[in-house]
């Protein structure tokens, strides 16, 4: 069974000192979770830069069109 890609999973969580609450682990999770929501809305995805060999290329010439009569031999 497999769950929907939006539905929550269930992360790792330690206690390593001290005794919490129920209400205290709820309480940490949901801060979390905001800050992670709040860092995802914002996260901007860089930009790739471009070599001065890549501005400065030239593009991919077209074929020729032989439709069109060029030349000497164009009569």
């Amino acid at each position: 069974m497999s769950l929907p890609d939006d539905a929550p999973t269930a992360a790792p969580l330690q206690v390593r000192r001290g005794d919490a609450s129920p209400e205290e682990l709820a309480a940490v999770i949901a801060v979390v979770s905001e800050s992670l929501a709040r860092e995802e809305q914002t996260a901007v995805v860089d930009e790739p830069t471009v070599s001065a060999w890549q501005v400065s290329a030239r593009g991919v010439r077209s074929g020729l069109r032989r439709d069109v009569p060029w030349g000497r031999w164009a009569g």
